[in-house]
């Protein structure tokens, strides 16, 4: 084994799952009110989600801003997209004592994020400020392959960007279906975040309380 592929949100980062902070405030929606926003934002989005959901096919950030903002310019979804990832990145938090644990595996194994994710540049620009994006040889996401995890796709994507065959990676991450299931059926070795142990159709034995337990699991 020589390659670590890493989720990234809820496993190198904790986040809140659900809509920016607080409502976007952008020229495109000037006069929604706070109400509206979250009305037809969940409209816009869950459209995308039933659309996508049987072919793990992904979406954009800029789909959705189409959908919500059927007459807006480019320009203005495209600021109206920056606005709203912005708001949403206030509930990401990054993790104490992370980069030294990246930095050590780093020391002895290649590294790389798969992600599912809806905007390209959202998970690149989290490893930048975190200051370990220099660690990892790949930054995989789902917005770019075109299909999300569980899909074969975006793993056999990542294997072939890093030039390995999957009994030289191991996979960790959050989601049992994406980040454990998903690798497994293509022969990498998986762990699964699970601190309180919810989902027992994963083996104890590949089972960690937080990424800082994978070195003592690795070989």
């Amino acid at each position: 084994m020589t390659h670590i592929l890493f989720d990234f949100f809820g496993t190198l980062v904790d986040y809140d799952d659900g809509h920016a902070r607080t409502p976007v405030k952008s020229a495109a929606m000037a006069a929604m009110s706070p109400d509206e926003f979250l009305v037809r934002w969940d409209a816009a989005w869950m459209a995308w989600e039933e659309r996508c959901a049987a072919s793990h096919r992904e979406f954009s950030m800029l789909d959705v801003a189409g959908s919500f903002l059927p007459d807006a310019s480019p320009a203005d979804l495209a600021a109206f997209v920056d606005v709203y990832i912005a708001e949403w990145n206030a509930g990401v938090r990054y993790l104490p004592g992370l980069a030294p644990l990246l930095s050590s595996l780093a020391s002895r194994h290649r590294l790389a994020v798969v992600s599912n994710t809806h905007e390209p540049d959202l998970v690149p620009g989290h490893l930048a400020a975190m200051g370990v994006a220099d660690l990892f040889d790949a930054v995989v996401t789902s917005v770019e392959v075109g299909v999300r995890k569980p899909a074969a796709a975006i793993y056999e994507a990542a294997l072939a960007r890093l030039s390995i065959d999957a009994p030289a990676a191991v996979f960790v991450g959050d989601n049992p279906a994406a980040d454990y299931f998903g690798p497994r059926a293509l022969g990498i070795r998986s762990y699964l975040i699970d601190p309180a142990a919810r989902h027992p159709s994963v083996p104890p034995g590949s089972r960690l309380s937080s990424v800082f337990d994978l070195p003592s699991v690795l070989p």
